[in-house]
């Protein structure tokens, strides 16, 4: 799996609000209204996961998710993967 190049993951980011791309990775804080719904948050985010078996890494603390994704078999960098991923989170948050 080849990294995504600069300017794919700039693209990328000019269409997924709220993300950015840190430390080699694209990475989002969502804010919902309470912990029970960052939790129906992560398991919507575990089933686009699965769909494209590309795991990313979830932090929760009460109403706050926090999503990293990189791919570790590309040397944890970015990849396609990682983009398609950001972008079905996006539609399910």
């Amino acid at each position: 799996m080849e990294p995504a190049t600069p300017h794919e993951i700039d693209e990328a980011l000019a269409t997924l609000d709220g993300w950015s791309h840190e430390g080699d990775a694209l990475v989002k804080e969502f804010t919902v209204a309470n912990f029970r719904a960052a939790v129906a948050l992560i398991v919507r985010i575990g089933f686009e996961a699965e769909a494209v078996n590309h795991h990313p890494e979830l932090t929760n603390v009460y109403n706050r998710v926090g999503v990293r994704l990189t791919t570790h078999d590309a040397g944890n960098r970015v990849t396609g993967n990682d983009i398609e991923l950001a972008r079905r989170i996006e539609a399910v948050a």
